[in-house]
């Protein structure tokens, strides 16, 4: 090629790195929590939304629409009210955001209490809360937290 130079590859390779933005996994965790509130029913599909807050240790936090969703032998209607969650695996507070995998087995009348993990690739939440209404079954499905 006429005009090239090979002699100028590195010297472009080094100015794209260094303008490089950095690696978002080369920070350190950061400890998040949600707060939120959900509800729903089911009869063979599951379903139930709410919102929350995500708070993280660094300061940052948003609201965030929840939404839950899912199939199995599942009846019943619940409702949770000033539930928790803890987040780890996160290194910035849009991880959080996405769909996870949910797996669960319950049963419960009048008031009863849970807890539930699940994950969004490297990204795990726990869950606990405290609800009322009544429901039997298991259910499959996915727990999605978006903006």
């Amino acid at each position: 090629m006429r005009g090239f130079s090979f002699h100028a590859v590195p010297v472009l390779l080094a100015a794209g790195l260094a303008l490089a933005p950095p690696d978002a996994r080369a920070a350190d965790p950061i400890d998040c929590e949600l707060r939120y509130d959900l509800s729903g029913w089911s009869a063979f599909y599951k379903t139930a939304s709410g919102s929350g807050t995500v708070s993280c240790s660094n300061g940052q936090s948003m609201p965030v629409k929840i939404r839950a969703k899912g199939g199995g032998i599942s009846f019943g209607k619940t409702r949770i009210v000033d539930g928790r969650g803890e987040f780890s695996g996160v290194r910035g507070i849009d991880e959080v955001l996405g769909a996870y995998a949910t797996a669960e087995a319950h049963a419960g009348a009048q008031r009863s209490a849970g807890a539930q993990v699940m994950t969004n690739g490297e990204v795990s939440l726990a869950l606990a809360g405290k609800g009322e209404g009544w429901n039997l079954g298991v259910a499959f499905g996915k727990f999605v937290i978006e903006r």
